[in-house]
C-alpha cells in the first residue's frame, strides 16, 4: 500500500501510544497488547488515540478473523487508486465502502450508534472531523432501526480531526458523528469498513 501522509508513521505511532497510555479508564486496560502492534500485521497506519483500547482488545479476541481480514485489506490495497464502491471482505461480516466527494456539513450529520457492527473510518485524502462520545452519555432521539443497524442520539461530544495516516474505530459503545466537512477540503476520499461485533451495547 502506498504511503498516504508525509508524516512519519513511526512518529505517529509513538504519539498515539503515548497519548493512549496516559488516558484513564477502560482505554488503557490493554495498553501492552495495544502498543505492541502485532494485531496490525504490518499495516503502516496507526490507530487514533481516541480508540478505546479495552473494547478493541475484546472485539479483536472474539472476532480475530474479521479484524485480520480488515487490516489485510488496508495493508494490501492501494487506497490512493482504488475506485469508489462497495468491497466484500468477508460476506456478511466485513465490508468496505470507498467514497470520494465533499463531506456533509456538521448540522446535517446526526450522532449515531450501531449495535451489530464496528465502524473503521479512514481518510485517505483530505481532512474531516469525526465526532465521538460515550453511548452512556447520550439521549436517544430516534429508536433503533434493525434493518439499518442504527440509532440516533443527542449528546455533547468532542470533534476530532481526521487526516491521512491514522484511522478511527467506533464500537457499539461509542456514539459517533462521521466525516464532517472541513472548510477548504471539498474533495475527500474516505474508506469506511464495517466489522461485525458480537457484543451489542447495553
Amino acid at each position: 500500500m502506498k504511503s498516504h501522509t508525509s508524516l512519519s508513521i513511526s512518529i505517529l505511532l509513538v504519539i498515539a501510544t503515548s497519548v493512549a497510555m496516559t488516558s484513564c479508564g477502560s482505554k488503557t486496560a490493554d495498553a501492552t497488547w495495544y502498543s505492541q502492534y502485532e494485531w496490525a500485521n504490518g499495516l503502516d497506519l496507526v490507530p487514533h488515540p481516541s480508540i478505546d483500547q479495552q473494547e478493541f482488545s475484546n472485539q479483536y479476541a472474539k472476532n480475530k478473523l474479521y479484524w485480520d481480514k480488515t487490516f489485510e485489506f488496508l495493508k494490501t490495497t492501494d487506497l490512493d487508486t482504488i475506485s469508489p464502491g462497495r468491497y466484500i471482505i468477508d460476506q456478511g461480516n466485513v465490508t468496505a465502502f470507498v467514497s470520494i466527494g465533499k463531506p456533509n456539513p456538521l448540522d446535517s450529520i446526526k450522532w449515531e450508534t450501531h449495535d451489530n457492527f464496528t465502524d473503521l473510518q479512514y481518510i485517505v485524502q483530505g481532512k474531516t472531523l469525526m465526532g465521538l462520545a460515550p453511548r452512556s452519555e447520550g439521549t436517544v432521539t430516534e429508536e433503533y432501526d434493525s434493518r439499518r443497524d442504527i440509532s440516533f442520539y443527542s449528546v455533547n461530544g468532542e470533534l476530532l480531526e481526521a487526516v491521512p495516516g491514522s484511522f478511527f474505530l467506533f464500537f457499539p459503545s461509542d456514539i459517533h458523528r462521521p466525516a464532517i466537512h472541513v472548510e477548504g477540503f471539498d474533495e475527500v476520499k474516505r474508506v469506511l469498513i464495517k466489522i461485525r461485533s458480537n457484543t451489542p451495547a447495553e
